[in-house]
């Protein structure tokens, strides 16, 4: 099996260059590499990731070769991938499938192509890797000991293969750790959003209204930094709880389609799909601008907007326009696809420092226990949330209490 032939492009040094930027700002992992390079708990593995890979990917797949992992390789959307970055990732010697702006038949060969590495341990974004197991390669599952899934989308598709019965190996949740979700989705989704946007189109946010529909952590946390950079927010919800959430954090709510005409910029991140409607849009204003923060692009629905636009243009760079029937342009960034990863350079550095941290640990947890595991999906244990924590306290200067024998007695006792 030969590599995929992206080291030719000639963009390597660029690449090197972004990797030792993130890794000078990624302290949790540098220490982890340093536990690694001398303990090597990984020696013999063989690893197969598919995350966006771009500088940040590319220092966990470094971390994780230097706990002694074999490695393969490949991205989780077809915009993401840094191509320069993937070039320096197969100069080390690792395994690369992937290319920027392949097609889905591309992709698809990509992610088959990185699961013929046979690996025991899978990090996945959005369940590729898993998905292409369980319908196209199921002869690859018995060398799977479990694996890892970086994000909410995902997630919800694991736990719905597990519903069913047919999930395969155990996986354990890393988007639902909370030194994960609580500051990759809700603070990196929140700025990495808005980074986007304003690079994409350059134009100011504040007085501005900004629909974000759904009020998860993602949708929190791009609700929050919208309203701090001066919009006014609306937030559409399906769920009761998080719209009263939502109201009591000071957003207005309401139905899409009471929020589609006053809205200037858009952003959903659900997990869902067709969140936002050609019926929609036909009630937005002149040039509104639609983006997705959700891992597929089917939340804008795409496909029915293709079909049913009557002229279409590229307006800026990333950003296609569509003439509707009513004669309105709407403009859409990233073709509908992950807004801060597709089309800028995704979370900030010191927030995926915790995730990839979560994702490190998890591997290695699955590593040393997955003869006792059960074909589930998996909690990320508390005591890994509470190592990551420490290490990003400690990496910021910062300590904290400690119970005492006597409060920890007290915290546990019922007769007080």
């Amino acid at each position: 099996m030969q590599n995929f032939e992206i080291r030719d492009i000639g963009l390597a040094p660029s690449g090197h260059q972004k990797i030792e930027w993130v890794r000078n700002n990624m302290p949790l992992l540098r220490g982890l590499e340093e536990e690694f390079l001398k303990t090597k708990p990984f020696e013999g593995v063989k690893i197969s990731l598919s995350v966006h890979l771009e500088a940040k990917t590319a220092y966990l797949c470094k971390v994780l070769a230097a706990g002694g992992a074999q490695m393969s390789v490949t991205g989780s959307n077809v915009l993401s991938t840094q191509d320069d970055v993937a070039a320096a990732l197969a100069e080390s010697g690792m395994m690369v499938f992937a290319l920027h702006g392949a097609t889905q038949e591309e992709y698809s060969s990509h992610i088959e192509m990185c699961l013929e590495h046979k690996p025991n341990i899978i990090i996945d974004d959005g369940g590729d890797l898993v998905g292409m197991i369980h319908t196209k390669r199921p002869d690859l599952a018995e060398d799977v000991w479990g694996g890892c899934e970086e994000t909410t989308t995902g997630v919800i598709r694991l736990k719905a293969m597990e519903k069913e019965g047919i999930l395969r190996f155990p996986m354990v949740a890393v988007n639902d750790a909370d030194c994960k979700h609580l500051f990759d989705n809700r603070y990196g989704t929140g700025q990495s959003v808005w980074t986007s946007i304003m690079a994409n189109t350059n134009l100011i946010v504040a007085a501005k209204t900004v629909v974000v529909v759904g009020y998860g952590w993602c949708s929190r946390g791009i609700a929050m930094r919208a309203g701090a950079l001066g919009a006014k927010v609306i937030v559409t919800e399906v769920d009761p709880v998080k719209a009263i959430e939502a109201r009591m954090d000071g957003f207005d709510v309401m139905t899409m389609a009471k929020a589609a005409p006053l809205g200037d910029i858009f952003v959903s991140a659900t997990g869902c799909c067709k969140t936002i409607t050609v019926d929609h849009m036909l009630t937005m204003k002149e040039g509104a601008i639609l983006a997705n923060a959700g891992h597929f692009n089917c939340e804008i629905d795409m496909d029915d907007l293709e079909k049913k636009a009557e002229e279409k243009k590229e307006t800026r760079r990333n950003i296609m326009g569509y003439r509707l029937s009513n004669g309105k342009w709407i403009n859409v960034i990233a073709e509908g696809r992950l807004v801060n990863i597709a089309a800028h350079d995704g979370h900030p550095a010191e927030i995926m420092d915790m995730s990839f941290a979560v994702q490190a640990l998890s591997a290695l947890y699955i590593k040393e226990h997955h003869t006792q595991l059960r074909n589930a999906v998996i909690d990320v244990g508390r005591e890994i949330d509470d190592v990551v924590a420490r290490r990003k306290l400690a990496a910021w200067g910062i300590e904290i209490d400690q119970l005492t024998d006597e409060q920890a007695e007290y915290l546990e006792s019922w007769n007080v």
